[in-house]
């Protein structure tokens, strides 16, 4: 495996120095931006998605809804979900959705299954994501200003060489 190419958004020959930036009251972007991710095994490729919003169990299983259209377009039957302890992930909702859908699939013979694996607590090293998480942080990071929303979002498509799809947005209850 070759070391990954770095970038950061830094001056020619300087250093990068991170600084602790303090985000405007008045800003009327997120704190904070959530993305559901997924790495192809095969080829490397990641599928994203950002959430408008916090990532709640009916936003997890629309990602997963949208996953499965991808799979089922590449011409496969079955996604494999090698998945973290995340509490969007192991809600109970989450779990009994993956069942229907499942058992739908199953009726129905049409569609793609999800096998989700789970992975032990606190062990991030086990899942080959993350590290292309560590790696595109590091290399879209700004020192000097905070991103957009929108500037951080193209960054990150840019960087994993996908398409801004649509946010995924919590629908009210």
């Amino acid at each position: 495996m070759s070391q990954p190419n770095l970038h950061s958004w830094s001056e020619q020959d300087e250093p990068l120095r991170l600084q602790e930036l303090n985000k405007n009251k008045d800003d009327p972007d997120p704190k904070a931006l959530a993305c559901y991710g997924m790495l192809e095994a095969g080829s490397g490729r990641m599928h994203l998605r950002f959430v408008s919003g916090r990532p709640v169990s009916q936003v997890t299983t629309d990602f997963l809804e949208w996953l499965c259209e991808q799979t089922q377009v590449q011409g496969k039957h079955v996604l494999v979900l090698i998945w973290d302890n995340a509490s969007w992930h192991v809600r109970k909702h989450v779990k009994t959705w993956i069942r229907e859908h499942n058992h739908t699939v199953l009726q129905e013979k049409q569609g793609v299954r999800i096998i989700p694996c789970w992975l032990p607590t606190k062990s991030p090293w086990l899942h080959k994501i993350e590290p292309k998480w560590a790696h595109g942080k590091r290399a879209i990071v700004e020192p000097a200003r905070l991103l957009t929303a929108q500037e951080l979002r193209q960054r990150v498509c840019g960087y994993f060489g996908c398409e801004q799809a649509e946010l995924l947005t919590q629908k009210a209850s």
